[in-house]
């Protein structure tokens, strides 16, 4: 007969503690999120308050060099600099903080102002169509209902809605006014149905081009048809050839469905990179940009206040937390740049060279330089960039797979895209080189690689086949 009885067991268990959680999450986010959620807590937290630019001290400075780490593989005499590692005791970036000057006059250099809505190209192309003022008023009123696709969203009843008391119009009025609009630069703008937006560019042509009439038929009656690939059941509605139809969907498929896009265009969105890698006396210098750190410091005037009262719980709760917070972004800070540092000195190569120079590398490596958790790389490297004299990287498009060569070493998939590219770029256009004779040149090369691995990585590139290459004549890399 079985007894109860009480065992004592001696374990070990990981337990995500507050603390912890709140250090992988903010290791995760990238800067402009990471910008955002300290300034939530600005708000919420009375014991953080955002630091003013010239409040901030350096608090350390680190010279890294590849002697330090103790890797054969790595090169000789290389060196990574840590540059102006300035960490505040109880700050981080700027956030909050108020912009200097030459910020303004940067932040004007990479305006996007070039962008223009689709509302506005419409608005300049009616002040030159000399319409009267009634006229002019309800065709305005019929833009602003205009989508950024070009479709007109609201009916006719409610253009004349939104027009009252100013102006009293009947339907008929503005159906005439529309057709004015409809006649705008780009074509099909103002259409309410697919339907009419292809028929509206398809009337841009001249009557005579063949399979014209049928094109109209199927805009007006039959685009289902074509949508479902339904060819034999559309010859049947519309009595017609073969080639007549042939010729009819090849005006069809030449029209836009969304006219407004190719107007309206969103600003550019700039990649703010978080790691500056250049070029120093002493090898390459690693620098965290200043610019993505949020400045934020622990309110010593509110911390000094809170005695052991226990009125004061919630603010010993928020004083906690806000030390948690400053703890963590320093532990965000030293990571990220211990992984920018080790990725820089295994791609010293890279930096100087270009892509076919790019070492194998993956998640593993730089775990065991830095002694941590592939799982910490992987958030480290997700979302954030890295600023070379080669361009703007994410820091994951430094890793990448190893093909073993004839000769025992490894060359990462990155490198052998790069030489795809370039013996594609140098080929005889006459006679374009096919997947197998660039798998031949790369064998020759000492990287032995199938040809189907070849036709991977050049559909991967957007390269096209050789025989449409031959085709197309010159390339358009």
């Amino acid at each position: 007969m079985l007894k109860p009885s009480l065992q004592l067991k001696l374990g070990q268990q990981l337990t995500m503690t507050p603390q912890l959680q709140q250090a992988i999450r903010l290791l995760q986010l990238p800067a402009l999120e990471l910008q955002a959620h300290i300034r939530e807590l600005l708000e919420s937290n009375v014991m953080l308050e955002p630091l003013e630019e010239a409040e901030a001290t350096g608090t350390f400075e680190a010279l890294v060099t590849a002697a330090e780490q103790p890797k054969a593989t790595e090169p000789a005499g290389s060196a990574v600099e840590v540059l102006d590692d300035a960490w505040g005791e109880h700050t981080a970036g700027p956030a909050d903080a108020p912009w200097r000057g030459d910020d303004d006059e940067r932040q004007q250099e990479y305006a996007d102002a070039s962008g223009e809505s689709l509302q506005d190209h419409l608005l300049w192309q009616l002040e030159l169509a000399h319409l009267a003022p009634r006229e002019l008023a309800i065709a305005r009123a019929i833009v602003d209902a205009v989508s950024d696709d070009g479709y007109l969203t609201d009916s006719l009843e409610e253009i004349a809605s939104t027009l009252r008391p100013e102006l009293e119009c009947s339907g008929e009025e503005i159906a005439a006014v529309l057709e004015r609009v409809q006649a705008l630069d780009p074509a099909g703008v103002g259409a309410r149905s697919v339907g009419e937006c292809i028929e509206l560019q398809l009337r841009q042509l001249d009557p005579a081009t063949p399979g014209f009439e049928t094109a109209l038929r199927i805009a007006r009656d039959h685009l289902e048809l074509v949508a479902g690939r339904e060819l034999s059941l559309l010859r049947r509605e519309l009595r017609s050839t073969e080639e007549e139809i042939a010729c009819a969907l090849a005006l069809v498929r030449s029209c836009h469905p969304r006219p407004g896009a190719t107007v309206s265009a969103g600003s550019a969105e700039y990649v703010v990179p978080d790691v500056f890698v250049r070029r120093t006396d002493h090898g390459w210098g690693v620098e965290i940009n200043p610019a993505t750190l949020p400045r934020v410091r622990l309110n010593q005037s509110y911390a000094s206040l809170i005695g052991r009262n226990a009125s004061h719980a919630s603010m010993r709760a928020q004083l906690q937390e806000a030390r948690w917070l400053l703890k963590s972004l320093e532990i965000r800070h030293e990571t990220l740049m211990k992984v920018a540092r080790s990725i820089v000195e295994r791609q010293t190569a890279f930096l100087e060279h270009g892509e076919e120079h790019m070492r194998p590398m993956i998640l593993k490596d730089i775990a065991e330089a830095v002694t941590m958790h592939e799982s910490t790389i992987s958030r480290v490297t997700s979302g954030k960039y890295m600023h070379t004299p080669r361009g703007v990287f994410e820091l994951r498009y430094f890793f990448s797979s190893q093909v073993e060569g004839a000769d025992g070493s490894g060359t990462s998939s990155t490198a052998i895209r790069a030489k795809i590219r370039k013996l594609v770029k140098e080929e005889d256009p006459e006679s374009p080189l096919s997947d197998g004779r660039i798998a031949e040149l790369l064998s020759g090369e000492g990287i032995p690689v199938a040809r189907r691995t070849v036709a991977k990585y050049r559909e991967a590139m957007g390269i096209a086949a050789s025989n449409e290459r031959r085709r197309a004549g010159p390339r358009q890399m």
